[in-house]
């Protein structure tokens, strides 16, 4: 009888320490990527979209001209999230996006949350109740950044030199 009792006692330990251990995995990781080691993950990955054309790169032999109205450069800070597409030492090319439309999956955007600017590739688009939203994550990070509003997205990256 008390062997029976010490069985169920383990029994239940063990079950609270798996379930423990299953719920703490999901809070840290979410569902973005459950157990991608068995394959039950089919994670998609997309390319920015194609925004410069090659009728706007005008190349010489001493130069290159890449005519992209209201561009300006961006740097970036040594945070490894977007390793190894971006890193502290690389150039980006951005624009201010004009309208939701201007921005697709793949894209890489700079937002703005928590009075930080944040650089991460759009993996999602969606609608709720509340309009049009983006879901972004660095390349190097296993979690997302969650929703993201086009009033909070700053600028949009058409191009990187390294």
């Amino acid at each position: 009888m008390k062997l029976d009792k010490v069985f169920v006692f383990i029994m239940i330990f063990l079950l609270g320490f798996f379930s423990a251990n299953l719920l703490s995995f999901y809070l840290v990781y979410g569902l973005e990527k459950p157990f991608p080691s068995l394959g039950f993950a089919s994670v998609e990955n997309h390319a920015p979209s194609d925004f410069i054309h090659e009728n706007q790169v005008e190349v010489y032999p001493d130069k290159i001209i890449i005519n992209v109205d209201g561009a300006s450069i961006s740097r970036y800070a040594p945070t490894g999230s977007m390793k190894p597409t971006l890193d502290e030492n690389s150039n980006g090319i951005r624009i201010i996006p004009k309208s939701e439309k201007d921005i697709h999956l793949g894209d890489i955007i700079t937002f703005e949350q928590d009075n930080s600017l944040i650089i991460h590739r759009v993996i999602e688009i969606g609608n709720d109740q509340n309009g049009t939203y983006f879901i972004t994550k660095g390349d190097n990070n296993s979690i997302n950044d969650g929703k993201i509003r086009f009033k909070n997205i700053r600028y949009l990256t058409v191009g990187i030199l390294w």
